[in-house]
């Protein structure tokens, strides 16, 4: 297996115990106000991270290297920037907004240019003549 997909199945389940206990705090305090940034953590961190994981896994050696890494570290860098964000958003005032939305915007971009390298990632196997 790559070790590009260890590194995602690393870190999938790190999200998905964060976001699971998370959800058990706000069960147990029935106070889910952080709903959309614990729902964000778990797709993001746990299911999408896992399914690119697979990917690569499956994919092997015709998958490129550099894009499979690049793909995990934008992923990774907009969790980290855009779900702690979302929180603040989220509990923000309107006077503290305008501070918040720049940061959230380029947790944002992140994900979106990781999805997008994710999906170059997939369609250079595709087109691979050996896929």
């Amino acid at each position: 297996m790559p070790k590009v997909s260890l590194a995602f199945f690393m870190v999938a389940p790190v999200y998905g115990l964060i976001g699971m206990v998370w959800g058990v705090i706000m069960g147990a305090t029935n106070d889910h106000a952080m709903s959309p940034a614990h729902a964000h953590l778990n797709l993001l961190g746990l299911v999408l991270m896992s399914i690119m994981g697979t990917f690569y896994a499956l994919a092997g050696a015709r998958a490129s290297a550099r894009l499979a890494w690049i793909n995990f570290w934008l992923s990774n860098a907009a969790i980290v920037i855009m779900i702690p964000t979302l929180t603040q958003v989220l509990t923000a005032t309107p006077d503290q907004m305008p501070t918040l939305i720049p940061i959230i915007s380029i947790g944002e971009l992140l994900a979106v240019l990781g999805l997008g390298t994710f999906l170059a990632s997939v369609v250079s196997v595709w087109r691979a003549k050996d896929a």
